[in-house]
This record gives C-alpha cells, structure tokens and sequence, in this order.
C-alpha cells in the first residue's frame, strides 16, 4: 500500500509498504479516508523540540497524527463495538511501536487513540477534528479542577476554539473568544456563540469589562506575542494563563513584572500528553466517551481547505489559509501492494 515516511532528514517520501492484515492486541486497523495536515505536523518535522516530545513512533516511520477512516478489523481486547465503525483518529493519544501512521492506505492505532463517529456525519469532515477536541476538552478539564469559573480564549476562531465553544454548552462555565475580525465574530455568533470580542484597537476595555463580569481567570493562549501582552493587563486578580501555542512567535509577550504581584498571575504550559486526561487511561477512555456524545456538533467539523493525494505532499504541506481552512490528504485507491 502507499504511505507517506519521514526520512532520516524528516522529509516526507512517498513509498509502498506492507499492507496490515490483522490487528495487534488492544489495536485497530482503519480503512482511512482522509488526513488532515494540522500546524502540528509542520511543527514535529522541521522543530521537534518545540513540543517538546521526540518524533512519533511508527512501523515503516509513516507520518499522520490526525484522520478518519473505518474500522476493518480489531485485535484482543479492543471492545467489539468499535468493528466496522467510522472513527476520528488522533493517533498521540496512544503510542506504540506497533502504530502504522495514518498518511498512508490503511493505519493501525492503539484503539485508545479513536473516537466512534456516528454514521450520519462524514468521516472526512472529522479528519483533523480530534486533536483540536480532545485539547478542548482536557483544558477544560483542567481549568475546573484549577478552580476556575471562566475562559478567556485568544484564537477563538481557531479549530481548538470552536471546539472550546462547543464544550462549554454542557459545563458550569462561561466563555470569552477573542478573534481578529469582524467576519471571524459573526460567523461564531451564527453558531451561538455569545461572547466574542474582535481585537480591533481600544478591545481591551470591552474584555476587561466582560472578564470581571465572567470572572474569567483562566487563559487558553494559542496566540501568545502582542495580543498577550494587551490581554494581561486587564485580567480579574488571579488569572492563570495556559501557554498552548505560539501563532505569533516572531513577536515577543512583554509583561510587567508588577502583574505577577498585583494580580497574582500564573502562567504555564498546558499540554495534551501532560494532561490528566490524556495520561490517565482511565480518563481518557471517560472522555473519548463523553465526546462522542457531542461531536456531531458543526463547531468540532474540520475547516476543509484544498484535497491533495498523498503524491502530492509538497504541495499540500506548502498550503495556508487565510481562515485556517486545513490542506487534507484524500487516501483513495489501497489496492496498492
């Protein structure tokens, strides 16, 4: 079959592989349909250490942490419901030597690593969907159990946003998304979200007035540089800010050392595989479970951008959006050897 491998250097190349044909214990094998190439992927190719965790392992080091596709075959102890099931997979959830990645034909994942979709949505709308999900759902998580009433959210519009939007329906929780213009506020506002502020000049006093009125303490910032440093200073006593990405990484995050004092400030690294969601299997079970209750919901879709084929690697991981829409990698033919 095809699949995409990292190369000693971590590029891509496209080779022919051995075609799974059975399921190793606790493992599933997935027809797959798509891929989704998210940020991520870029980031673990060309800088590694910025996420702070080696390259994934992976029989053949074929490449793909995000995907859907279905189920063909399960191993010892994988439950029987999952057997002949579209799934979301993100395949980090659960690593193992025994992983073939998702950028080829057919993968074959710890079944940890999968959430069941329903059969009246399409696998493909969901191919990069879980990463942003499950990161939603462990801040979440997090944030309740570090005290919190409130989220204030930088990308708002982001995959992991709308998925942060869509989770806080059913919690005890209120929610303030920041995004950079006016269509990016409308169309959240169109799926029901209340709280949406552009970050236009002068924001800062609409946000410090909602956050004190939300008590809005903790800070999803997948942002980080200029907009942290306005976001800080308004920020109700005790806020924590949890560090998740660097989208404006180029720009430095300036803080006055007197907020630390006055406020009380907190920050740190939030981190999916350090989360107690993800590294409790237990856990993690509990909350593929709960999301699969909820993931029909439009705001976890994955923003489709351009459809490549897997020989078309360079060209699907040289695209940007200008909405975040993802390039995705449609699977097709596995009659390949």
């Amino acid at each position: 079959m095809k699949a995409l491998s990292v190369t000693p250097d971590r590029e891509l190349e496209l080779r022919e592989i051995p075609t799974p044909l059975d399921a190793a214990p606790e493992h599933v094998l997935i027809d797959m349909d798509a891929s989704a190439i998210n940020h991520g992927d870029k980031t673990f190719l060309k800088r590694p250490a910025a996420a702070g965790l080696a390259l994934p392992l992976s029989e053949h080091a074929v490449w793909g942490a995000s995907g859907a596709g279905r189920v063909i075959a399960v191993g010892d102890g994988v439950p029987q419901k999952y057997l002949g099931k579209q799934v979301a997979i993100y395949r980090s959830l659960a690593r193992s030597p025994r992983s073939i990645g998702l950028w080829s034909q057919r993968a074959h994942v710890p079944y940890r690593a999968c959430l069941i979709l329903p059969e009246h949505v399409s696998a493909r709308d969901y191919c990069g969907s879980l990463v942003n999900a499950m990161t939603a759902y462990a801040f979440l998580a997090e944030a309740e159990r570090d005290g919190h009433k409130g989220v204030i959210v930088t990308a708002g519009n982001s995959a992991t946003g709308r998925g942060i939007a869509a989770l806080v329906r059913d919690r005890q929780l209120q929610a303030i998304f920041l995004v950079r213009g006016d269509a990016a506020r409308d169309t959240l506002r169109a799926s029901g979200v209340e709280h949406v502020i552009v970050t236009r000049e002068g924001f800062e006093r609409e946000l410090a007035s909602l956050a004190a009125e939300l008590n809005a303490t903790a800070v999803f910032d997948g942002v980080g540089g200029e907009l942290l440093s306005h976001v800080l200073p308004v920020l109700p006593p005790n806020p924590t800010v949890y560090v998740y990405g660097f989208l404006d990484a180029a720009s430095p995050v300036v803080i006055p050392s007197v907020l630390f004092m006055s406020k009380n400030l907190t920050m740190k690294r939030f981190s999916n595989f350090d989360s107690r969601t993800v590294k409790e299997p237990d856990n993690l079970v509990r909350a593929l479970g709960n999301l699969e209750r909820v993931i029909d919901d439009p705001l976890f879709r994955t923003k489709i951008g351009d459809t490549f084929r897997l020989d078309q690697i360079e060209e699907a991981m040289r695209y940007e959006s200008a909405d975040g829409a993802k390039a995705v990698l449609a699977h097709g033919d596995r009659s390949g050897t």
